[in-house]
């Protein structure tokens, strides 16, 4: 009999021990009991730039969340991308991804987005940033930061007063070695500053009307002679975010356009001479205007197709909670959309980055989400290459901007992509 009790003893051992090999983890309880961890594993999208940040805040939402077991991996796809590759397969992309909020129609109508149900994303953010995160009526995404364009400018070339006016700036004897002024000229993103500052709309007053585009108006040609003029000057330069990385570590660039996202590298190229302010005015009809940018947000989407939507959520939600954004605020200085970042002037001045961006955002525009946007950036993009090798001219201007107006109005074609 002792023996048959000893065998059995021996038969659930082991049999216990190969269960506690499965799947999660096994601890024990206050009681002495045995209690198995729930394992969970996602997968989360965010910018190449952000690896570090994104690293350290997922290890402390693991922290926060003891109770399972989550195996959490980070692969890099930039927010300017999501949309294109969440759509080529909605079931393999992540299950939390950030995205730029001129796609979330888009991702919407695809089937690719989870409703967010948690009524706090509504009222702890800031109310164009809930606007960008909504469609139809109903939130679809978290508020991460806000985002638009602004002026670096190098302190030893510029002062603070000729940055104010891009007429100074260019006009300026810099030396052969030193290009005055740069800017993407070919990406609808930062071209269209040109029209709006000119008093052009995109869809209309509200961005909604896919029917409108004056760019093509009289204001819209007062726009492009502007920018032609711009493309001929020798003082200027079309470039993308590398070459103005590049040229303020070899000083040879004054002044350029762009965004947060290359603060830390261009704030280490300058050192002491690093500047930052808000986009220069320019002279239109004998009139000085401050560039008027496209502004957009960053939001973090759940993936409709997801296997754990609690948890996808749980981990979206911390990403842009209000200790994330803060996070966000300190490391990358991305502008927070929190009421409480985003409210405290003190904290954002604080920040010159920041504060550059907060500026300009006064002399911004909310980038349109309508579905009708993904006809723009291509027609943009030919008309700046346009400018670029001399093919736009002042005597077929209206000609290319009818052309341009009449590409971003063309009808979408209705599709079933949620196949």
């Amino acid at each position: 009999m002792k023996k048959i009790i000893a065998l059995l003893m021996s038969v659930i051992l082991i049999a216990f021990t190969f269960a506690a090999c499965g799947d999660g983890n096994v601890s024990e309880n206050n009681n002495g009991e045995v209690d198995k961890k729930e394992t969970i594993t996602l997968r989360l999208w965010g910018a190449q730039d952000d690896k570090e940040m994104l690293t350290k805040l997922v290890s402390d939402f693991k922290k926060e969340h003891p109770e399972k077991e989550w195996k959490i991996s980070i692969s890099f796809v930039g927010e300017d991308d999501a949309a294109t590759e969440v759509l080529k397969d909605v079931s393999a992309a992540a299950d939390v991804f950030s995205f730029a909020s001129d796609q979330i129609a888009t991702l919407k109508k695809a089937g690719a987005l989870y409703r967010v149900t948690n009524g706090d994303i509504g009222t702890r953010n800031s109310e164009p940033s809930v606007q960008a995160a909504t469609v139809d009526g109903e939130i679809y995404a978290y508020p991460a930061s806000s985002d638009t364009f602004f002026l670096y400018y190098d302190k030893a070339v510029f002062s603070d007063e000729e940055v104010k006016s891009l007429e100074k700036i260019l006009a300026k004897d810099t030396g052969d070695k030193i290009t005055n002024f740069a800017m993407k000229i070919d990406d609808g993103w930062y071209s269209s500053s040109f029209f709006f500052t000119a008093g052009c709309t995109l869809f209309g007053e509200d961005g909604k009307d896919k029917t409108k585009c004056d760019f093509n108006s009289e204001k819209g040609v007062m726009a492009a002679n502007y920018m032609i003029d711009l493309a001929n000057n020798k003082k200027f330069a079309n470039l993308d975010d590398a070459k103005i990385k590049a040229g303020f570590k070899a000083r040879t660039l004054g002044a350029a356009v762009s965004g947060t996202w290359n603060a830390d590298d261009i704030k280490k190229s300058l050192g002491e001479d690093f500047g930052v302010t808000k986009l220069p005015t320019i002279r239109l009809d004998g009139e000085d205007k401050n560039m008027v940018s496209m502004a957009n947000f960053k939001l973090y989407g759940v993936n409709a197709q997801t296997k754990h939507p609690e948890e996808a959520h749980e981990l979206a939600d911390f990403l842009t909670d209000r200790a994330a954004q803060e996070t966000r605020f300190k490391v990358r200085s991305y502008a927070p959309t929190h009421t409480d970042l985003a409210g405290d002037k003190e904290t954002l001045a604080s920040n010159e980055v920041v504060a550059a961006l907060t500026a300009q955002s006064r002399h911004s525009i909310l980038q349109t989400s309508i579905d009708q946007v993904a006809n723009f950036w291509t027609p943009a993009e030919a008309f700046g290459t346009g400018l670029i090798d001399g093919t736009v001219t002042k005597q077929n201007v209206k000609e290319k901007l009818d052309a341009f107006v009449s590409a971003v109005l063309t009808s979408i074609k209705e599709e079933d992509t949620t196949k």
